[in-house]
């Protein structure tokens, strides 16, 4: 996905660190609350470190994505954080964590398979007592097709892009997110389109998967007062 790769020069601009304070606010006070005094946290797929930005403040961050490029990126902003390239359906680091954190990425996992492999990754690096958070864009009963507009200037460079979403096969659980970008710097102007596809599965599924390796899950609406998407998996280690 170029997004992630040819494009990672551009992702500040596409996607800013500082969009992203509020929804870190809400994981801190939710593990804060489900286990009191965590200091310790990975998270899978943390791309370019725009969440560990506002969460290393009051947790040690260990920062894990497949894409060299985008933690590159993450290294510039989150020197003091450790940096693991690894796949969040695989990663083996032999530690247990008081937190982990799950967040869009997890939308790359295309295959009931593919995502029962996250969930039994992060159940092992939560240690006995710990708590996890997966909080996916959407699932299956609040996914909507849509058609956005975004973008940002810094100085002479600005971008702008349109994300498509759809769905070719509601049979099946994935669907397709269509970026399509134009990026200037001073006077040049670039186009490109990157195609993202992207798991879709129903609230239970969730529910059933996340609980299966172990875990008692909460799903909490993040917009309570209407009960929109996204929402989120608060997943709890029993006590050994």
């Amino acid at each position: 996905m170029l997004l992630y790769s040819d494009l990672t020069e551009w992702y500040r601009l596409i996607d800013p660190p500082e969009d992203h304070a509020t929804d870190n606010q809400k994981y801190l006070e939710r593990f804060e609350r489900a286990t009191p005094g965590a200091r310790t946290l990975p998270e899978l797929g943390s791309g370019a470190g725009h969440n560990a930005v506002h969460l290393k403040s009051s947790l040690m961050c260990t920062l894990t994505d497949v894409s060299a490029p985008m933690l590159a990126l993450s290294r510039e902003l989150n020197p003091e954080c450790e940096h693991i390239i690894g796949d969040m359906r695989t990663l083996q680091l032999g530690r247990t964590f008081d937190a982990v954190l799950v967040h869009d990425a997890v939308m790359y996992m295309t295959t009931r398979q593919d995502l029962l492999s996250a969930a039994r990754t992060a159940y092992a690096h939560t240690r006995p007592g710990g708590t996890a958070i997966f909080e996916p864009d959407c699932v299956r009963e609040t996914f909507k097709e849509a058609t956005d507009l975004e973008g940002k200037d810094d100085g002479a460079r600005s971008a702008r892009f349109m994300m498509w979403t759809w769905d070719p096969d509601p049979a099946d659980d994935t669907y397709v997110v269509d970026f399509a970008f134009l990026l200037r710097d001073g006077l040049d102007v670039r186009a490109a389109h990157d195609r993202h596809v992207e798991g879709l599965f129903s609230r239970e599924t969730w529910l059933q998967t996340l609980g299966s390796v172990g875990y008692a899950v909460e799903c909490i609406p993040t917009n309570p007062e209407d009960g929109s998407a996204p929402e989120l998996f608060l997943c709890r280690r029993a006590e050994a």
